[in-house]
């Protein structure tokens, strides 16, 4: 340390040089340093997810949930277990120990659930494993409401305006819709007539698959002439659902028409979402990439989505549903004000007890040089 000290003195120019370039190191650290409430860690914790379309709850837990658990519940390093089965899905959380390697927990687990898909029944989706992830959580999301409009022409305003334009924003990892309704096809049977034609509805399911489909026809080939043929199978409207052939027996024609109809409708009715007042609305949530400046990134979003108001319709609102970077302003205020108080103290205890200015310019000049170098070791 003497040394140092030593060959500063002896050498100003060296030492004003190395300082200055400890502050342009500085500088670069900390123009790409990460700015976020928490430290990244991520808990130790996995989740196995399955969804089985169309059964309820208890089918759900007993063929479906308890086979999994009675696999999963012998790995070594489990600190609680906890599943939930509901209709059509099933969630088991799997917490570790601290010391426990998430990697190699996660391999266990899904060494353990690729054993127990045997166990569960053939249609269902194969089980999820997830990691819980510590950059995962949403920092920032917004709500688009209306009086006038339902929640399918919200999502469309939700998919195809915000996240287009917010998925570009530097730092951003994806865009999520809560509460959306998407368009779909729904097949609505009759009872009544399916026992009529003695058809069943895996009868329609095998015509839908059979029918509705676009296979490449090749192509025709002239002088100096080539066309690709294509053949147009896929159904696109409720008229074309409509007209289906289900079944054909000595000479007539049993259509979908016939058995029941089809209708454009949201492919779920269960999801939705209302604001405090009642009002239809969907949220449109930013999740951050790892290592990014979650300030830089709201400041910018709220930027475009300004510009965004000012081109939709009169009766579309938009309103602010979560910000967690209101906590992280506050504490970086805080710092701030605790390092300007801190070196104004030092500087005035150095002054007072020295009384000599050229002796209390040194710590005035070292310590926003170290402050600002940290930041390139903190990067």
């Amino acid at each position: 340390m003497a040394n140092i000290s030593s060959l500063s003195i002896e050498r100003p120019v060296l030492a004003t040089v190395l300082s200055i370039v400890i502050v342009l190191f500085g500088v670069i650290g900390f123009t790409a340093l990460g700015v976020r409430e928490y430290p990244s860690v991520d808990p130790p914790v996995i989740t196995v997810s399955t969804n089985y379309q169309g059964a309820n709850a208890e089918i759900i837990e007993s063929q479906i949930t308890e086979p999994l658990e009675e696999s999963i519940n012998g790995i070594a390093g489990i600190r609680s277990l906890t599943s939930t089965s509901s209709d059509g899905r099933s969630n088991i959380t799997v917490e570790f120990d601290l010391s426990v390697d998430l990697e190699a927990a996660a391999n266990d687990v899904r060494d353990r659930v690729s054993r127990s898909l045997r166990n569960i029944p053939p249609e269902a989706d194969p089980p999820v494993v997830t990691k819980s992830d510590a950059d995962s959580d949403n920092i920032l999301s917004f709500t688009v409401q209306s009086n006038t409009r339902d929640v399918l022409a919200l999502t469309d305003l939700a998919t195809n305006v915000f996240k287009e334009r917010l998925q570009t924003v530097s730092g951003v990892s994806q865009i999520n819709i809560w509460g959306e309704k998407r368009y779909a096809m729904r097949l609505l049977m009759d009872p009544d007539r399916l026992a009529a034609y003695q058809i069943t509805p895996l009868d329609v399911r095998n015509a839908l698959s059979n029918q509705n489909v676009e296979l490449p026809s090749g192509r025709i080939e002239g002088y100096g002439t080539e066309l690709t043929v294509r053949t147009i199978g896929r159904l696109s409207t409720p008229e074309d659902f409509n007209d289906l052939i289900i079944k054909e027996t000595e000479g007539s024609i049993v259509r979908f028409r016939d058995l029941g109809r089809a209708e454009l409708a949201p492919e779920n009715e269960r999801t939705i979402m209302r604001g405090n007042n009642g009002v239809t609305q969907v949220g449109v949530a930013i999740t951050p990439q790892p290592g990014a400046n979650y300030i830089a990134i709201a400041d910018e979003c709220y930027r475009r989505v300004e510009q965004i108001k000012r081109e939709l319709p009169k009766d579309v609102r938009v309103g602010i549903a979560q910000d967690t970077t209101v906590n992280i302003r506050k504490a970086i205020s805080e710092v701030e004000e605790t390092v300007l108080l801190s070196f104004g103290l030092v500087v005035l205890v150095i002054f007072v007890f020295l009384r000599d200015w050229r002796t209390t310019l040194i710590p005035v000049l070292a310590i926003p040089i170290s402050l600002v170098g940290s930041f390139f070791i903190m990067y």
